[in-house]
């Protein structure tokens, strides 16, 4: 029986399916659920709820939110999640996209996904220029001054981006790195209404970036492809006019990853 019919038909759960379900439940959720709403909707009794999540957050899978109280996903689920995107036939298809996307700019072209403390990067297609900026697959790099990091700070809800940034060091990488929460918050105002987010060599001197999302099918962040390259070749705004068919590639990108 589907999985989803377990829980309408609200029958005795199997045991050993309990704990992907919650699991399910609290990635489906996209933002930290409570062991209350988890019982409502898995239809199974507080005391089983806090006994899976308990053994869900000691192995990793899950993690407390900073209330204390609601969980969302650990390191490990991160992890799991990164290598599924990665599996092989998934990860053909992307590089293809991503491939083109290179060939047709004639630059980096990068795959980023959020982790605990920044972008790690989950794909790369070098360009090939020998002057190249050396940032190789699981490259993890801050959020506050790189275009995948701050079009993902710019997704999130406004309660859970000041918790974020209360706990963000906001390191000066260069000149032009935001380094003010105030700073920050408004760029990523910028970002949110015009649907793409830049590093205008905020991360490192001479580089710029444009990035766009990739969105699940409930329209929320999953990754971020970027293009970069040394401002000698292609700047800002040399960039920025390459946005249409960066966009045109994160659509593409998208459909593989709700398939």
């Amino acid at each position: 029986m589907p999985v989803d019919d377990v829980i309408a038909d609200k029958t005795q759960i199997p045991t050993n399916l309990r704990l992907l379900l919650l699991i399910e439940a609290v990635v489906k959720k996209g933002e930290p659920v409570s062991p209350a709403a988890l019982s409502e909707t898995l239809d199974l009794p507080k005391a089983t709820i806090h006994r899976l999540l308990t053994t869900a957050e000691a192995e990793g899978y899950l993690q407390r939110d900073v209330d204390g109280r609601s969980y969302g996903p650990g390191q490990r689920l991160r992890v799991l999640a990164a290598n599924t995107m990665s599996s092989q036939r998934v990860r053909t298809e992307r590089l293809l996209i991503m491939r083109r996307l290179a060939e047709d700019i004639g630059e980096t072209c990068n795959l980023a996904a959020p982790e605990r403390f920044g972008m790690i990067y989950l794909d790369r297609v070098e360009t090939k220029w020998p002057l190249r900026i050396q940032l190789p697959v699981g490259t993890t790099v801050p959020f506050h001054c790189t275009a995948s990091g701050k079009l993902y700070l710019s997704s999130l809800r406004s309660d859970k981006l000041e918790r974020l940034l209360d706990g963000l060091e906001l390191a000066r990488f260069t000149d032009r790195t935001l380094t003010t929460p105030s700073d920050l918050m408004k760029e990523l105002s910028d970002i949110r209404a015009r649907g793409y987010s830049t590093d205008n060599e905020e991360f490192m001197d001479g580089m710029a970036a444009v990035a766009a999302p990739i969105r699940d099918s409930e329209n929320r962040f999953l990754t971020a492809i970027a293009i970069h390259a040394p401002v000698q070749r292609l700047g800002i705004s040399e960039l920025l006019e390459t946005l249409p068919i960066i966009r045109t590639a994160a659509r593409k990108l998208e459909i593989i990853a709700r398939s």
